[in-house]
């Protein structure tokens, strides 16, 4: 298992975040939104990409009161499959860092075989590293380590369930726990349980 700080081994991190349009109880969800911060080390700054996702089926409404976005807003997005390369390009070969990211794998397996992972949980990472919250949403955890001004310092504009907010979140939460409890000479197996294949 490599080092946390490994970059000879080639070991990158990439935290992704999918925003929904809802669905209906029996229907398929689909994606309207995905952001990705990724770095070659840790310590590196974030290289931020994001996109809106075409759609099938309107965004339901109590989806857009989540993340803000609409149907409309979504006329001229590429679809999903078009964006293949650029997804695959970012989450090759790295460490992929999602908060209780069964989303983000249930849309991924849109590409079979993609082989993508280790999966690193940062809710579980958070349970396990910070104890004793009441509540371990992604904005409660960066609350409580203070890093929410640096995700808001980096994406101005931008709010929580943002697909890029929220994947810059995980990242900066797992590069701060890695920093504070000075795991970066450790293999990424000290994670324990918050990791996944």
């Amino acid at each position: 298992m490599p080092l946390l700080s490994d970059t000879i081994g080639g070991l990158h991190f990439a935290a992704i975040d999918f925003e929904s349009a809802g669905a209906a109880r029996g229907e398929t969800d689909q994606p309207v939104q995905i952001g990705i911060a990724a770095c070659p080390r840790l310590e590196d700054e974030p290289e931020l990409w994001t996109s809106y996702i075409a759609v099938e089926k309107p965004v339901l409404w109590s989806a857009s009161q989540v993340h803000g976005i609409t149907t409309e807003m979504l006329a001229d997005a590429p679809s999903f499959p078009s964006l293949w390369p650029e997804i695959r390009s970012r989450l090759g070969q790295s460490v992929v860092v999602g908060h209780n990211p069964a989303t983000e794998r249930k849309f991924l397996r849109r590409f079979p075989g993609h082989g993508f992972g280790p999966w690193l949980d940062t809710l579980a990472l958070g349970r396990m590293c910070v104890p004793g919250l009441a509540d371990y949403s992604l904005s409660s955890l960066c609350g409580a380590l203070g890093l929410t001004c640096s995700v808001e310092a980096l994406l101005p504009a931008r709010r929580w369930h943002d697909a890029l907010y929220d994947a810059l979140a995980s990242l900066l939460i797992v590069r701060f726990l890695v920093k504070e409890l000075n795991l970066s000479g450790q293999p990424l197996e000290v994670l324990g349980k918050a990791v996944r294949t």
